[in-house]
């Protein structure tokens, strides 16, 4: 795939985020999407297949007053990596990275990985 085509979907699939509109994603996910997402950690949580992604997609395209905001991209063929930062709206924020493979036009896999607090192990003595 070229870099080009895998920019597009992305632009698309961004811009349900910025509309709050979750049916611009029904043309961006490809049927056997698996993304993994950051909560719980350190695992997070696998959704398989175009409905479980449309889903949870969906319904954070809906967030209410929370919003994304990309701080950097590199697009390299089918691939991506995307660092960001979502703003609750309450004044917190978190940071975060996706990678992302698009295959036929369409999001094939998605990996998030975030910043959170850090908790140090105690020190042998």
């Amino acid at each position: 795939m070229r870099t080009n085509d895998t920019a597009e979907t992305l632009r698309r699939f961004d811009q349900a985020f910025i509309e709050r509109n979750p049916a611009l994603l029904e043309d961006v996910i490809a049927p056997d999407c698996i993304m993994e997402s950051m909560q719980p950690a350190p695992n997070g949580t696998r959704y398989e297949g175009y409905e479980a992604n449309l889903k949870f997609w969906g319904e954070m395209a809906l967030h209410p007053v929370g919003h994304f905001e990309t701080e950097d991209r590199v697009i390299m063929g089918d691939r991506a990596t995307i660092r960001w930062r979502f703003h609750f709206g309450d004044g917190r924020s978190i940071r975060g990275v996706n990678l992302i493979r698009v295959q036929d036009g369409k999001i094939a896999e998605a990996l998030a990985y975030s910043k959170s607090p850090a908790k140090t192990a105690p020190l042998p003595e």
